[in-house]
């Protein structure tokens, strides 16, 4: 297995300075530098005659705000407490709950998922019980985060609830033991009988080894697509497994160049290589990415793209190509600084330069530099990755931009009928062992429902409008039905990129064909005339 570099460097601390010894650090000179000087003497002037008065903590927060705010990187940052445990929960995937997922569905919090091997499942908790009361008092009228954060506590803590549930005339009540929760960052399925995918959300700790059990589920697969969108990237070094799940031992995987520590020049250079055996050899891939997809999601859409080992289909992605380390400041107190930059195996670095506010700089296409891939494949390394055919995603008609505007403005929660009607729907099926499928007066029922809700009954008898209400409901009730596969050919409806991976990995056997195939779809659009988006 690879070896792991970890980006959270606990062993690194700042130690304070006792405010009341500070008088005898700015004395001594010999050992104090004198910028250090300054700033202890301004320190103290501040906190002593300033008009405005601030207690000692407010201001070293404002020091180490300041500090943060003179770096030129818009990635660092002070954790505070509270902060840091959000940033590990959304790195990991692992928090200290029950295990269920909640929405707040009809005005009640209601149950839509239950994790194994959880207390929840333990417990015997169902998706659709509805929670009405935690600790005793009652959820009329929360929000699902407010009782996410009452549900949640640390580990060990019990937490009482009061469950009522569907056919059952008295109320349950359980009291379940908080323990860890992680939640996957991966869902996989066949889309049809010969393309496999997975959807990876986000490089947590163990997404290596959630994508190389996909991957034995998905054994009888021929292709495979890995679906990359929205992935704002995560861990370095399990970018780096799951990159190796794809290549041959030996191939380079990625190259960090970070600074050697209390020197202004100089850099120190590490780089991996695969170890194992690739899983699925052969297998002709495709990678989805858009703007969204970042960092350690870059590392891995470009090993596989470098190796000729994936065709890269959709948008130009993020260009996030540098590392931040988590730094450990005190007890409660962690610092997020850029510490290195990544190249991919043919030298690409993928970061694309912005400002203070994230916004990309202008930038020149004719200067980016090149590369050649050994299958004779030329390679932007302009900042993110460029895809091999350059897909947009799909956009809304007039009619139902205009038929969402209106609902905006009309306050109807749009989004929430859609879950409430298709967690109804995906409830009762799924109780018959049904297959998915929209019943017209059901759904005739939630659009009148919709047009008493606000001024939106003209708009609803467009059959474009209608159509697409069908298409989110579908969509909506399949994922709920965990029915991935259905529910992903229902989106391809809608969705040009996924749509093209199927239609190239239907057409061909092998990877080398992809690549064949998709020049030919390139030449196709310079003859038409047409571009698929940004080069």
């Amino acid at each position: 297995m690879i070896r792991k570099t970890l980006l959270i460097l606990s062993a690194l601390s700042i130690v304070a300075v006792p405010v009341a010894s500070q008088n005898r650090v700015v004395q001594n000179e010999r050992s104090t530098p004198p910028d250090a000087r300054v700033f202890f003497g301004a320190f103290q002037a501040i906190r002593d005659y300033g008009l405005i008065a601030h207690n000692d903590s407010t201001l070293w927060d404002k020091a180490l705000d300041g500090l943060i705010a003179e770096l030129d990187d818009p990635y660092a940052t002070i954790f505070t407490p509270e902060s840091f445990g959000e940033f590990q929960e959304d790195n990991t995937g692992t928090y200290a709950g029950i295990g269920v997922q909640i929405t707040n569905l009809n005005e009640t919090i209601t149950i839509t998922a239950v994790f194994r091997n959880t207390p929840a499942a333990h417990a015997g908790l169902l998706v659709g019980d509805l929670i009405v009361g935690v600790n005793g008092v009652t959820t009329q009228g929360w929000s699902t985060a407010q009782a996410s954060d009452t549900i949640r506590g640390e580990v060990g803590t019990e937490v009482d609830l009061t469950v009522a549930r569907q056919g059952m005339t008295s109320l349950m009540h359980h009291t379940l033991a908080r323990d860890s929760v992680h939640v996957s960052s991966v869902v996989a399925d066949m889309i049809t009988p010969d393309v496999g995918y997975i959807a990876l959300d986000r490089v947590a700790r163990s997404s290596a080894q959630e994508v190389d059990s996909a991957l034995t589920h998905l054994a009888a697969a021929e292709s495979i697509v890995l679906d990359l969108r929205g992935n704002p990237g995560g861990f370095f070094d399990e970018s780096l497994m799951l990159s190796d799940l794809f290549l041959e031992p030996g191939q380079r995987l990625a190259r960090l160049e970070s600074r050697t520590p209390r020197a202004s020049e100089g850099t120190n250079d590490e780089v991996w290589d695969a170890e194992q055996p690739a899983r699925i050899p052969g297998k002709p891939m495709v990678v989805l990415v858009d703007r969204f997809s970042a960092s350690a999601a870059e590392i891995v859409a470009g090993a596989l793209q470098d190796h000729d080992r994936a065709v890269v289909l959709g948008e130009r992605t993020f260009g996030k190509g540098i590392v931040q380390s988590v730094i450990r400041l005190s007890e409660s107190r962690h610092l997020r600084l850029t510490t290195g930059e990544w190249f991919t195996p043919l030298g690409r670095s993928l970061h694309r330069h912005r400002d203070q506010k994230g916004r990309p700089l202008p930038e020149d296409p004719e200067s980016f530099p090149t590369v050649v891939t050994a299958g004779g494949r030329e390679l932007s390394g302009g900042g993110g990755i460029f895809p091999d055919l350059a897909i947009q995603a799909d956009t809304l008609k007039i009619v139902e931009r205009a038929f969402l505007s209106q609902a905006a403005r009309d306050s109807v929660p749009l989004g929430l009928r859609i879950e409430e009607f298709a967690f109804g729907l995906a409830t009762r099926l799924k109780e018959h062992g049904a297959e998915p499928a929209l019943d017209e007066g059901a759904f005739r029922s939630f659009t009148d429902g919709l047009a008493e809700e606000g001024t939106l009954k003209e708009q609803l008898d467009d059959p474009v409008v209608l159509d697409y209400l069908r298409w989110r409901v579908m969509v909506r009730m399949t994922d709920r039905m965990g029915r991935l596969g259905k529910s992903m050919e229902i989106r391809a409806e809608r969705d040009p990129v996924l749509a093209e991976a199927i239609r190239l990995l239907g057409e061909v056997e092998t990877q080398p064909e992809l690549f064949v195939m998709v020049d030919q779809r390139k030449l196709d659009r310079r003859r038409a005339g047409t571009s698929g988006g940004e080069r």
